[in-house]
């Protein structure tokens, strides 16, 4: 028998594995700094009208919002070689869905500039450690940085390194003809220094 009492929602099979208490108990720390990170960022966003960037991987293209005001649409972007959804391990070429931040600004960037994601983000790492692909201390370091505002480790298996960038040297046609990334968001040249007059390290960016 426990010697105290587990929430209802938090109740799990304690003496068959340990780590899902330490997991239930992370997860209600971070409670308040996730929700600010989680569902509720393009709100906020609505709320302040704070500039940020809604990427449509179906439509390819991408908006830049004020508030819910659409101030730009860069069209034509690429994603990555197969395609977009949930990136199960890295070198797979997916472009990952979900809300981020822009956690680092990268201006000579062999493509021109580099806006660096804050993935991966916590709903990644929760779904991770539960089919087992990463452990619960890569799953803490993850949570713990955004609880911070950090970016998250970058070298775990979820892979990392996902951001926004232009063309720099690379080839405009095959860019204008296919989906040719690893997993970033590509546009041409001219839109990424139209995007980067727009956002600085805090945007929210979400993917969908």
């Amino acid at each position: 028998m426990l010697p105290f009492v587990i929430p209802r929602f938090e109740r799990v099979k304690v003496h068959q594995n340990f780590d899902y208490l330490q997991i239930a108990m992370l997860k209600k720390k971070l409670l308040g700094a996730l929700i600010v990170l989680g569902s509720s960022a393009s709100v906020n966003a609505f709320a302040t009208d704070e500039v940020w960037l809604l990427v449509d991987t179906q439509k390819q293209n991408m908006e830049i919002r004020k508030g819910e005001k659409t101030v730009a649409v860069l069209e034509n972007i690429a994603i990555g070689r197969n395609g977009a959804g949930e990136k199960s391990h890295r070198g797979d070429d997916v472009t990952p869905l979900g809300n981020y931040r822009i956690g680092w600004i990268n201006e000579k960037s062999a493509f021109r500039k580099f806006f660096g994601l804050t993935y991966p983000n916590v709903e990644h790492a929760d779904h991770a450690l539960k089919q087992g692909k990463i452990d619960l201390d890569t799953y803490e370091a993850i949570a713990r940085a955004h609880s911070y505002g950090q970016v998250p480790p970058q070298n775990t298996g979820l892979g990392g390194q996902i951001g926004i960038h232009g063309l720099g040297s690379g080839s405009l046609s095959i860019h204008r003809s296919m989906n040719w990334t690893h997993g970033c968001i590509a546009l041409t040249n001219d839109q990424i220094d139209q995007l980067s007059q727009w956002v600085e390290k805090g945007t929210l960016v979400t993917v969908k």
